[in-house]
């Protein structure tokens, strides 16, 4: 028999910048510390505790929510599992495929939005959401893996089907271990972990704040792709002599984006750097591969540099513009002079 905790993890961006240290006067009956602080490669979130929460299946949940300063929120749902690898691959496939979660951590996050709106800067009016599911058992004894990958990459994969041989072994290969009697598998949007409640603390922080990462660069690809958009609309159309002046501030803006941009990137890369240990850092590295960080990083990294020679060209334009201006308006000066001249003449 199984014994273990089910979490479903929904992070939603919504806004630019949360203060916990307001936020924490507000909730304060309500904070309960991080159950194992990290190094600090970022700001630990703040977490609201909350009464359990009853399901329209008529589950009975816990559930925390937790806010990040960089301007996202994560709900948490958990409870405990006792069962068969049968049931779990089942209980696996219907979480998976289930709409409850998301539809119940929105009301919740709509909620605090609404309450704590003084303390949330720049909220966006459209969020984006990433969920992600971790399947945890207490440590058992046997070669795990050879005995019952199948039912992980099942697990992995949210399937309730066997799967081929080809893509059992592809879920496979994200398993990574440091003990005899744990592991871990990781997928896009679940994993699969056998350790202790309290071992497994720390990767399951690992997983979401690998999500956040994801969640932070899909934000930023989605600004970036409606920044080019709209240079692009710009310089495609007719541009008169007034409106080569906007060029300015569309270049400033597309400047301010570059920098939020880079200051992300750097933060991503340089997290890994900060962990306490090699095997959080291999996890973390791990984690964010197959969650697909590195994919948007590389997106984002391509959107970045063609804004850049968009950001470029538009200042050589704009500084063009106000060449040409001053070159005019030294001629109609030295023309009014001329007149005055002439006219005093007569």
């Amino acid at each position: 028999m199984l014994e273990g905790t089910l979490v479903a993890i929904t992070l939603y961006d919504v806004a630019e910048v949360i203060s916990l240290d307001s936020l924490r006067a507000h909730i304060a009956d309500r904070v309960r510390p991080s159950a194992v602080p990290l190094a600090s490669f970022y700001r630990q979130p703040l977490i609201e505790r909350l009464p359990p929460i009853e399901f329209p299946s008529g589950n009975i949940i816990d559930a925390e929510i937790k806010f990040y300063d960089f301007g996202n929120i994560s709900v948490s749902f958990s409870r405990p599992f006792s069962g068969t690898w049968q049931d779990l691959v089942e209980t696996a496939s219907r979480w998976i495929g289930s709409a409850e979660f998301e539809k119940r951590s929105r009301e919740l996050v709509q909620e605090r939005v609404q309450r704590h709106a003084d303390c949330i800067d720049k909220p966006f009016s459209r969020w984006i959401d990433e969920d992600y599911f971790v399947f945890r058992i207490d440590p058992i004894d046997g070669d795990v893996l050879r005995e019952h990958g199948g039912d992980i990459a099942q697990i992995v994969r949210g399937e309730n089907q066997s799967l081929s041989s080809a893509e059992r072994s592809e879920v496979l290969q994200s398993a990574i271990s440091y003990y005899p009697k744990d592991l871990a598998v990781i997928g896009w949007n679940a994993a699969f972990v056998m350790d202790t409640e309290s071992g497994a603390a720390t990767s399951l922080q690992l997983l979401e704040y690998a999500n956040s990462q994801l969640l932070e660069f899909r934000h930023y690809d989605g600004l970036l792709s409606a920044e080019l958009e709209r240079v692009y609309r710009l310089l495609a159309g007719r541009i008169g002599f007034v409106d080569r002046w906007t060029m300015a501030r569309n270049a400033s803006r597309m400047q301010g984006v570059l920098l939020e941009v880079t200051e992300l990137t750097e933060r991503a890369e340089n997290a890994i750097k900060f962990l306490s240990d090699m095997y959080s850092a291999r996890f973390y590295r791990l984690a964010s591969i197959r969650i697909g960080v590195p994919d948007y990083r590389r997106l984002v990294a391509a959107k970045l540099e063609t804004a850049q020679d968009r950001y470029e060209y538009m200042l050589d334009r704009f500084n063009q513009t106000r060449a040409l201006f001053l070159e005019v308006t030294v001629i109609v000066i030295l023309l009014i002079e001329l007149a005055s001249v002439l006219l005093g003449h007569r």
